[in-house]
């Protein structure tokens, strides 16, 4: 690790607030405690998101259609338990994405969802948010959006079209990734626990396992987890306290959830590396 992270910047571009924290949580925090100047992106508020919480139920879209502030409050929360002050929308004035929903539900047809926003308008958008932070490093999602979530995809294209218009060079690129080895041991002890893993029998059925040949960089922020979970908590409407996430941690200790897999696609991979070879500085190699 390097002597200081003055006058490093990381932009995270994301497409709900709680996947900031489900997929880099404890990186997040990490930085920013050792002094990095973290920028998270959120391009929708979730306004489609399912709701965990009963006494909220009310705010569904099919109801009062309110989930969106309230994910809005989440998303403050979150980020004020990993340290991380500087979040936004995107967007400019009056202009907001909607959440799209899943794909192929009637949702992903309104004309104000990200699924229907311009690409090329969007990326301007997000743009002005790298040409003011001068991001170093960028991370977001895989051109599958993790797993075929038309918000995540849309997320990975305005991603991408930003970084190359941008006459900022952004010096490496990281999507975020989840390794099948990881996913398969979580599998077999929630098996073991008489629980599912998100309904799946083996990992070959989650689209968001990935070979682990694929992880070039593992973040060890085992030291920032507790900061992660509090952060998961915050967003009650959408992490249940007795779901999947909390039964992992609970189970198989906060390990899982402190370490965080990336795939490097642009810059060089470079030391600090692990016993496996692989990355464990998303700022190695890179110039001030």
């Amino acid at each position: 690790m390097r002597d200081s992270y003055q006058g490093c910047r990381v932009l995270l571009v994301h497409a709900h607030p709680d996947d900031e924290t489900i997929n880099n949580g404890a990186t997040m925090a990490l930085y920013a405690a050792l002094g990095a100047q973290v920028t998270v992106v959120t391009c929708t508020r979730g306004e489609e998101g399912e709701i965990l919480t009963p006494e909220l139920s009310h705010l569904a879209s099919n109801a009062t259609d309110g989930l969106g502030d309230h994910r809005e409050t989440e998303l403050a929360n979150a980020m004020k338990s990993l340290g991380v002050s500087d979040f936004r929308f995107l967007g400019e004035g009056e202009v907001r994405y909607r959440d799209s929903g899943m794909m192929g539900m009637p949702a992903n047809e309104r004309p104000d969802v990200f699924w229907q926003a311009d690409i090329e308008i969007a990326s301007d958008y997000l743009l002005s948010v790298i040409d003011e932070v001068k991001p170093q490093v960028l991370i977001t999602y895989d051109e599958i959006g993790g797993y075929g979530h038309p918000d995540h995809i849309q997320a990975h294209r305005v991603a991408m079209r930003a970084s190359e218009k941008s006459n900022w060079q952004i010096q490496k690129i990281y999507w975020n990734t989840m390794p099948k080895s990881v996913l398969a041991d979580s599998m077999a002890k929630m098996k073991e626990l008489g629980s599912d893993f998100f309904g799946a029998d083996n990992v070959d059925d989650l689209p968001f396992a990935k070979d682990d040949s694929f992880v070039t960089t593992l973040i060890d922020g085992n030291a920032f987890v507790d900061s992660k979970m509090e952060a998961m908590k915050a967003h009650h409407t959408q992490i249940s306290l007795d779901g999947p996430f909390f039964a992992l941690s609970n189970n198989l200790g906060l390990q899982v959830w402190g370490h965080e897999y990336y795939t490097l696609v642009k810059g060089d991979k470079c030391a600090p590396f692990d016993i496996n070879g692989r990355e464990s500085d998303l700022f190695a190699g890179v110039n001030p």
